[in-house]
């Protein structure tokens, strides 16, 4: 059998920690051993999330700024000594740029795109140093879908997409492995449906769970070092193409 990756003790960074994919990811951790500092930009949601992880820090933070990022990787160095994964989660929605004002769609590209590449150079800088590390970030299938309504948030997750491709090439040789999950639909804040749509949405196999995006994110990290999970596109049964 080949070897597998524990997260036992494993320092890991998990941005958008606070709801969805990035709150089920940090239990999933927790519950593996690892020791996690995330963030959020809500006060409330940190504490409530914090109150039910295992071994896990975090503090609000924003990564659109420049300021936020540091604030951030202070904490991961006090708090951890450094950082053996990054797990990139923190991303908003949008509507069509036409429908947005300038600062709030640019906003978003700051968000999901820019902060995370930030975030990235930051934990790379540290990974390099300690010999090796996993870069993982949350893409979506909107970077292929290119659905109607979707134009500035498809451009943010087709960018991290070519960015984390082209980036494993850059730093393969570094023993840093670069990872991107591509949900569908996925039953979280980030939906505009209510709570009971939502459910129904999941019943139907219209729509996933997050910790099923939060397993498919643990059992990236946890492959052996034989192993590389490049791209890994996860979807409801009936996902909706348009």
């Amino acid at each position: 059998m080949p070897d597998h990756n524990s997260l036992t003790d494993k320092r890991i960074l998990v941005t958008g920690g606070t709801t969805g994919i990035g709150r089920a990811t940090v239990r999933l951790l927790g519950e593996a051993g690892a020791r996690i500092v995330t963030f959020g930009r809500n006060r409330d949601a940190l504490d409530e999330a914090i109150e039910t992880m295992v071994d896990a820090t975090g503090l609000t933070a924003d990564i659109a700024t420049r300021e936020g990022v540091q604030a951030v990787f202070d904490m991961v160095d006090s708090e951890l000594g450094g950082i053996d994964m990054l797990v990139a989660c923190a991303a908003l929605g949008a509507d069509p740029i036409d429908q947005m004002d300038d600062d709030a769609w640019r906003y978003v590209v700051e968000t999901n795109l820019i902060g995370t590449m930030a975030c990235a150079r930051a934990a790379l800088k540290r990974m390099e140093a300690a010999g090796g590390g996993h870069l993982l970030f949350v893409g979506s299938i909107s970077a292929e879908l290119k659905a109607p309504g979707e134009s500035v948030y498809s451009a943010t997750k087709a960018g991290l997409q070519a960015f984390a491709e082209t980036l494993r090439k850059e730093v393969a040789d570094r023993n840093i492995r670069v990872t991107v999950i591509q949900p569908g639909a996925v039953n979280t804040d980030m939906q505009e449906a209510d709570d009971a749509e939502k459910r129904a949405a999941v019943e139907s196999h219209e729509m996933l769970h997050a910790d099923e995006i939060a397993e498919a994110i643990v059992f990236a990290l946890t492959r052996g070092p034989q192993a590389d999970v490049v791209t890994l596109r996860i979807e409801p049964r009936l996902q909706e193409m348009a």
